[in-house]
């Protein structure tokens, strides 16, 4: 693919070189540089990718991204492009490398401090039983069909989310859930992609330390990104952070808890255990009217299905389906 066509949605500046060359892949790490790819110089907490951009030319990148001023003078016949942040413009170029597979998917982002793996599997479950293939990114592992590959990280790199989606969707999964970290959303991971649905569940203080996050305002800041970039937020409204998190959405608001001033509540919780089975029930309330059975206990399964339930009427589901999987 040329590489004026890579950096089509970004601003930039040529300093060396020509954006008509031809890229033959996307590389952020200097160890795996391969003939004509276009690397990008990624500055993380240990390392700086800019230390290594002339290497690159020697190995035989076609060209290099970059975000400083340097001198291109040991860059000769290799294309340099300077953009302002190279983590940011490395999201957008892999999405254009994929060809775009978010726009192909119906994509559901979920992000805080608990809850975001059970959520995942929790709506994937609700959504496949009802007929529509999904694919799932997360924590453990990630999900496409029968296929089930470890993760490494939460929210992976830009690069694999883009080519996970591209996976998904020649697979003919028609949606994808993903858990998208607070540090996944500063590293700008899922940069290029317009949520059709962003999940906030909680908010604790679990990630403030080195490497992490340096304050509760820049946790709740990070996690708030979601909802500059997607089109529905479904929120926990018993949560303390839940404004501070929205603050400058861009997005419609769904929201979800026990208050029945919530979109979707819930009421009349019980708990039972009988024939060797343990779960709750409760009455769904709100946007909804429906009798729910979980085959899980505490409070905690109660908010995760109240989210799946939010999520799974964009799909116009129908509801036995949806009680039936949410029951098992």
């Amino acid at each position: 693919m040329k590489l004026e066509t890579l950096l089509e949605n970004l601003s930039y500046e040529v300093v060396t070189g020509s954006t008509d060359v031809e890229i033959s892949d996307i590389i952020m790490d200097s160890r795996n540089i391969t003939k004509d790819c276009l690397f990008t110089a990624i500055i993380g907490a240990n390392f700086d990718g800019h230390d290594y951009a002339a290497q690159a030319g020697e190995q035989g990148a076609a060209a290099v991204l970059i975000s400083k001023d340097m001198d291109v003078t040991d860059m000769k016949g290799m294309t340099v492009v300077k953009v302002a942040d190279t983590r940011y413009a490395t999201a957008l170029i892999c999405a254009a490398y994929f060809g775009y597979p978010a726009k192909e998917l119906f994509t559901i982002g979920i992000t805080g401090t608990k809850g975001k793996t059970t959520t995942t599997y929790m709506i994937k479950n609700v959504l496949e039983a009802c007929g529509i293939q999904t694919g799932l990114i997360g924590t453990i592992e990630t999900v496409i069909g029968s296929s089930h590959t470890p993760s490494a990280n939460t929210t992976p790199e830009s690069y694999v989310v883009q080519k996970t989606f591209r996976e998904m969707a020649d697979a003919g999964c028609k949606a994808v859930v993903m858990e998208v970290s607070s540090q996944g959303l500063m590293l700008h991971r899922t940069a290029g992609i317009t949520f059709d649905i962003g999940v906030f569940t909680n908010l604790e203080k679990d990630h403030i330390g080195p490497n992490e996050h340096t304050c509760m305002e820049n946790y709740i800041e990070c996690k708030g990104l979601l909802f500059k970039q997607c089109k529905t937020g479904i929120v926990n409204m018993d949560d303390e952070h839940m404004e501070r998190v929205l603050l400058g959405h861009t997005c419609e608001i769904e929201t979800y808890g026990l208050s029945e001033k919530a979109d979707f509540c819930a009421k009349n919780i019980s708990y039972y255990h009988e024939a060797g089975k343990i779960g709750t029930k409760y009455e769904a309330c709100g946007r909804v009217d429906e009798h729910i059975e979980l085959s899980m206990p505490g409070l905690f399964s109660v908010y995760n299905s109240l989210t799946a339930i939010a999520v799974c009427r964009h799909f116009q589901v129908p509801v036995e389906h949806m009680q039936q999987a949410l029951k098992q």
